[in-house]
Order: structure tokens, then sequence, then C-alpha cells
């Protein structure tokens, strides 16, 4: 539900340590409610987050909202529309404080040609997107929203954050009206447990 990339936030960082002017990869802070990116538009940096929450979601022509994942340290950005030479798949927006590295694209370029380790980095996060995604269809497949709608909340507890219904309903895939019942649900078992 939360996805971390300690490794990919290491190597960033060592990269950023390195630079003489701090010109090709630099520290930005984003507010919450902020976007890092837009859908459909094209990226002008590969962003990966230091520090902070932020939420990936697709607006539809109906303009609701789909939210695939929240997204924390060491997560990489932006790369995808980058190898694809095309305009962000989806927005990134800052659910708390978030501080994130940016990295030019002529930099985030040159890297790609010439540093082996972004490269496995890369790889190593392109498999994990997709064995999160099919695990994610599968699971919403076999489990009700209830059970799913559990973990989000013990997520929501561990990392003390404040995730509005919206954003819930989003990343479950169904209705407020629907997620109210469903908390509702939740809310009757605490006061009644099963033994």
């Amino acid at each position: 539900m939360l996805r971390e990339n300690q490794a990919f936030l290491a190597y960033i960082e060592g990269l950023y340590q390195q630079q003489e002017r701090k010109d090709k990869v630099i520290k930005k802070h984003y507010s919450e409610g902020q976007k890092l990116l837009n859908q459909d538009e094209k990226p002008t940096k590969v962003i990966l987050i230091k520090d902070g929450i932020t939420k990936c979601f697709f607006a539809g022509d109906n303009d609701k909202e789909y939210l695939f994942e929240f997204l924390g340290q060491g997560e990489i950005v932006g790369e995808v529309e980058f190898i694809k030479k095309r305009n962000c798949l989806c927005s990134i927006e800052a659910i708390t404080e978030v501080t994130a590295y940016a990295i030019s694209i002529d930099y985030f370029s040159k890297l790609i040609k010439t540093d082996l380790q972004l490269n496995n980095l890369l790889l190593d996060v392109f498999a994990e997107r997709i064995i999160n995604t099919s695990t994610r269809a599968s699971y919403q497949q076999l489990y009700t929203i209830e059970h799913t709608l559990s973990r989000l909340l013990t997520l929501q507890s561990e990392q003390n954050l404040s995730i509005s219904k919206e954003n819930m309903a989003s990343y479950l895939g169904v209705t407020v009206r629907s997620l109210n019942r469903a908390l509702k649900k939740e809310e009757n078992k605490k006061d009644f447990p099963l033994t």
C-alpha cells in the first residue's frame, strides 16, 4: 500500500552529495496538496521522494480519480515518461509535506546510458511494479472491500496519516457512499469483536 525503496534513495543521495554545484540533482520541497507531476503534462524532471508521502492517481474524463499507490521514501516518478518520451500517465500529489530530489532530464539521460547501478535499480522498480499491480488486482478480486479497507486503516494508523475518505474510496475503487458503509461495518466489528 505504501511503496518505499531505500536502495534507490541511498543511490540518489550519493549522487546529490557527489555533485559540486548541486545543479543536476536538486532538493525540492512540496506542501500537502501540491503536485509533483501533472497527468498529461510533459515532465521536466525525474523525481525521487526523499521524505513524506504522495499519492499516484489517474483522473478520468468524468473527473473521478483512481488512486494507484501511496509512494514514500525512495520511490521514483517520471522515469517511465522519460524512457517512453511521453506525457505523464498520472498525477503525483503530496499528501504530507514532501522533500524530493529532482533530477534534470539531461543528467538522467546521461546516467541511464552509462550507469549500470541505475539501470539495475530501474529494472528492480519495474519488476516490483508489475508484481504489485498483479497482486493488487488479484487481491481486489478475491477479497471484500472491508478486508482491503482494514489494511488501509492499519497503514493510516502506522504512518500516523490522515487519509481523506475521497482518497480511500479512490484507492479502493469504490464510491464514498460504499466506503462509508464499509467503515460502518469496520466500526461495528470493533464494538462487537468476533470470538
